[in-house]
């Protein structure tokens, strides 16, 4: 679990908050599962968007709240917890019904979790490549060295060496972009994991059987997202397919993943031009 000690926080303000507040972004895929769980649940909470595009998250007042400059992060009573799955776990003791961790599969969960959580670089990658699309280098060098110099915080007291695996990241991009043999492996990686999220859907509606929860909520946003860059999941995953189509009819999702008309239109036209031009994620991956 990540919760931070006293001494990781140099925004000393949020020490002092009252009630439940999360920092997030619209189009972040963890801030997606968090405000799907919080929904879910029906808990109250306050909001504090930071706008990932304008690179916020690397400003010193973020950084001075989550070392790692990641989203979300959850302030509860002047605790702060990073890391979304971990913010999940310590929601789910606090505010336990309804249940979305089925009472004794909480090891099963948390591993299958950590699967998911070890594809996020992946998931970016892809997502930059086939739906954002932007026309330059998301960070630029100066964005990186701000990065490197204000949150290189500690956390728990200790040094931490996430920020160095994020900035690895952003430089490999703005040197190389997303190439073909980068989308290509990620997808296969998604592919693979997607064909056993098959198997287990087999005769059955949910991640873990007849009943809903957080794994569907994780998967969910991860398909989504594959969704919106050409994975074609219910050709190839057709109970999984199913799934997702049940999965999207609820409420809770609907108003989540539900894009403002220009941001859709947006997206629209990055897939289709992908497709004119055959570089498209299906003809890229030879899905």
């Amino acid at each position: 679990m990540v919760k931070l000690a006293n001494e990781d926080i140099k925004t000393r303000e949020v020490l002092d908050w009252k009630g439940l507040h999360v920092f997030h972004f619209p189009f972040s895929s963890c801030s997606q599962k968090l405000r799907i769980f919080l929904a879910l649940k029906g808990i109250d909470w306050e909001s504090h968007l930071i706008d990932l595009m304008g690179n916020e998250n690397l400003q010193e007042y973020f950084l001075g709240i989550n070392p790692r400059g990641l989203l979300p992060v959850l302030v509860h009573d002047g605790d702060v917890h990073i890391e979304s799955n971990d913010i999940l776990t310590y929601l789910e003791r606090v505010y336990p019904t309804p249940r979305l961790i089925p009472e004794g599969s909480e090891n099963e969960v948390a591993a299958l979790l950590k699967h998911e959580d070890d594809l996020h670089l992946d998931l970016r990658a892809l997502s930059f490549r086939f739906v954002f699309n932007p026309p330059h280098a998301p960070k630029s060098a100066e964005d990186l060295e701000v990065y490197a110099n204000t949150g290189s915080g500690t956390v728990n007291g200790q040094k931490d060496g996430r920020v160095g695996v994020e900035i690895d990241f952003w430089e490999n991009i703005a040197e190389h972009g997303i190439t073909d043999e980068v989308a290509q492996a990620a997808a296969a990686k998604f592919r693979k994991v997607f064909g056993e999220l098959d198997d287990r859907l087999d005769g059955q509606d949910y991640v873990l059987g007849d009943t809903l929860s957080v794994l569907d909520i994780a998967w969910f946003i991860y398909a989504n997202r594959l969704t919106l860059a050409g994975y074609p999941i219910a050709k190839l995953h057709p109970n999984m397919g199913a799934w997702y189509a049940r999965m999207e009819a609820l409420p809770e999702i609907e108003n989540e993943i539900t894009l403002p008309p220009p941001v859709k239109e947006k997206f629209d036209a990055t897939r289709a031009q992908h497709i004119a031009e055959g570089v498209n994620l299906e003809a890229v991956a030879g899905l």
